[in-house]
């Protein structure tokens, strides 16, 4: 049975790139534009893990991990945090939040797939 994992990022063409990269490999993909579709798209779904973006409307990434933390249905759902934020305050949040890995974009495909898989539940 393939692995689902959610991709949050409030950029299409990006999702784009990481839904392809992730199904090449085998994975199920679901996408979300920002925390709060991302959190209305988690019932009901059965995901191993979360690829999210830090900054998007709505609902930023942290305050989605925190969100999705609280919930003892998620609470051990791996998150990778992939951005293009890369200060040790925000990566600090991030961990604090519940963000198991922080990838900075620009990225490669096969780094997120590796952690992807290394993480996957």
């Amino acid at each position: 049975m393939s692995k689902t994992v959610m991709i949050i990022d409030d950029s299409g063409s990006f999702r784009t790139i990481v839904k392809l990269a992730l199904q090449k490999a085998g994975y199920t993909v679901v996408e979300a534009c920002d925390g709060q579709d991302a959190l209305q798209k988690l019932e009901g779904q059965k995901l191993n893990l979360v690829v999210c973006d830090v900054n998007m409307p709505n609902m930023d990434g942290i305050t989605f991990v925190k969100h999705l933390k609280a919930s003892p249905a998620h609470k051990f759902l791996p998150v990778i945090m992939l951005t293009t934020e890369s200060q040790e305050a925000k990566k600090a949040e991030g961990r604090a939040a519940g963000a198991r890995a922080w990838i900075t974009k620009p990225f490669q495909p096969s780094q997120l797939v590796d952690a992807v898989s290394r993480l996957c539940v």
